[in-house]
């Protein structure tokens, strides 16, 4: 018997998004929000995005302009399942990556992972956009699992998505050859006329379709709210683009096999810019500490 309902599975394919409760262990979830106050702490001593470096040489720990030892403002850990036991157990064995092989499986490929953190008073925000963007593949069994590691309401920046736009076109990222990885005014500010918050206890998990158009305001509230977002494709799905993020996991078969031919579908999708900086909050045009140390 799987983890998911055919109601649940029905949910996800018409609304491009599904939250479940109890995604991972309550041991689990409490170490990995260990992790978090530690990297938390570890920022303190930093006034730029610091190491241990990515596969690329980019720094793995990223802070906002506002970041302070007093008021830290960690806001991007890239592939934390690189460094992380337990993010490495969440993303490979956890009851969140049974639900996204019920939904894309049998055969799944890992493709990235972040944690992506909006501490109290940090102004971190998420504008609009999709995630294929960043990603384009051959086809679209691509899902993004985001792991809430804090209770997420209204008060702390939730993620706001657009139900259905997984059907819909793809909205570009590009204002004429500048690459913003955001939509335009325009269109970000319609897609919010449509949009709805996703809230849940931590240990949830929101498992939205690579083509759903999302977003999220700064935090607002008392409490911090962390994701873990991890990517995973359908094992036929082969990049059209370099991985924004590469992963020493990237590629790695965690449900299933390989696949021995690549499912290509009829689509058109702008190639991304790959970014040069910590994390895609620059591109978005938040910049990252960067006082000397």
């Amino acid at each position: 018997m799987g983890v998911l309902t055919q109601e649940q599975k029905d949910a996800f394919w018409r609304d491009g998004c599904l939250v479940v409760p109890n995604a991972v262990t309550p041991d689990l979830l409490a170490r990995l929000r260990a992790e978090i106050a530690g990297w938390v702490e570890q920022s303190r001593a930093h006034t730029k995005p610091f190491g241990p470096p990515c596969v690329d040489g980019r720094p793995r720990f990223d802070m906002g302009k506002e970041h302070s030892a007093e008021n830290p403002a960690l806001r991007r850990i890239n592939n934390p399942s690189d460094i992380s036991p337990a993010y490495l157990e969440a993303m490979r064995d956890s009851d969140m990556t049974e639900m996204v092989a019920e939904l894309i499986g049998p055969d799944v490929k890992f493709h990235h992972c972040k944690i992506n953190l909006k501490l109290m008073g940090a102004k971190t925000e998420v504008l609009y956009h999709q995630d294929f963007a960043y990603t384009p593949h051959t086809n679209d069994d691509i899902i993004t699992a985001l792991l809430f590691l804090d209770d997420v309401d209204e008060t702390n920046g939730a993620l706001t998505i657009v139900p259905g736009s997984h059907k819909g076109p793809m909205y570009s990222l590009f204002d004429g050859d500048r690459f913003t990885g955001a939509v335009s005014d325009a269109d970000e500010k319609a897609l919010l006329a449509q949009s709805i918050p996703c809230y849940g206890p931590a240990g949830s998990v929101c498992l939205m379709h690579t083509k759903l158009a999302h977003g999220s305001a700064p935090n607002a509230g008392t409490k911090p709210r962390g994701l873990y977002i991890c990517v995973y494709t359908a094992a036929d799905a082969v990049p059209l683009a370099r991985n924004p993020m590469p992963s020493t996991h990237e590629g790695e078969v965690i449900r299933g096999k390989p696949a021995r031919f690549a499912r290509i579908t009829e689509t058109r999708v702008e190639l991304p810019q790959q970014p040069k900086s910590a994390s895609f909050f620059t591109v978005q045009g938040q910049a990252s500490a960067q006082a000397a140390e």
